[in-house]
């Protein structure tokens, strides 16, 4: 965020409450072109993705986190979007959307968080075709394993990780940070549709 928000971008962005304190706290005359939504709807189980023997609710929370959500947002922010890109000076914006690589691959116990991100990735490259004209780019992320809360909010995830793929050194925020400022600069002639990031340890 301070990236963006520091060679003067406009950002409006979604996070978890810990990272919208976090960011509040952080001084630095950026803020006043960064706005942080504080979104905190991730429960302790909303990681719980295996089909066996997993509440209905469960589905349904994650669903409302990873689909639903993203969703409400874009249909928000659509006309402060199509609008920004006629009137900025560079003629464009940009809608990043951070799926996964469980976007491109479905894999066994893991079908309904699959089920998600493959609709982020569809969702995001049809709004691709229906606003490229109007100036209007998304663009969409698949990180592989990064370090993140999301293996600790679900038991033995990391050791089922390990399992399928062996000790991998992890990305971190940054890395996919630094994917998201590649996109929102790059000129307007350069539309970056789909960027899949991995550690290079991971198979």
């Amino acid at each position: 965020m301070r990236t963006l928000t520091g060679s003067g971008a406009l950002l409006i962005a979604t996070m978890r409450e810990q990272f919208y304190q976090a960011y509040a706290r952080q001084p630095g005359p950026e803020h006043s072109r960064a706005y942080a939504i504080e979104w905190e709807v991730v429960t302790k189980q909303a990681a719980a993705i295996t089909i066996r023997a997993k509440p209905l609710q469960e589905w349904d929370q994650m669903v409302d986190i990873n689909l639903r959500g993203l969703m409400y947002v874009t249909k928000a922010a659509l006309p402060h979007l199509l609008a920004a890109a006629q009137d900025s000076p560079r003629s464009v914006a940009d809608v990043v959307n951070i799926s996964s690589v469980a976007g491109r691959f479905a894999a066994p116990t893991v079908a309904l968080y699959n089920a998600t991100k493959f609709a982020v990735t569809g969702a995001t490259e049809a709004w691709r075709q229906e606003y490229t004209t109007r100036n209007l780019r998304f663009s969409v992320i698949e990180p592989g394993r990064t370090s993140s809360e999301l293996f600790d909010q679900k038991d033995n995830s990391a050791a089922d990780f390990t399992a399928a793929f062996g000790q991998v050194e992890p990305l971190e925020a940054e890395d996919i940070a630094d994917a998201v400022g590649y996109i929102v600069t790059s000129p307007r002639r350069v539309a970056v549709n789909e960027i899949v990031i991995r550690p290079t340890d991971q198979p």
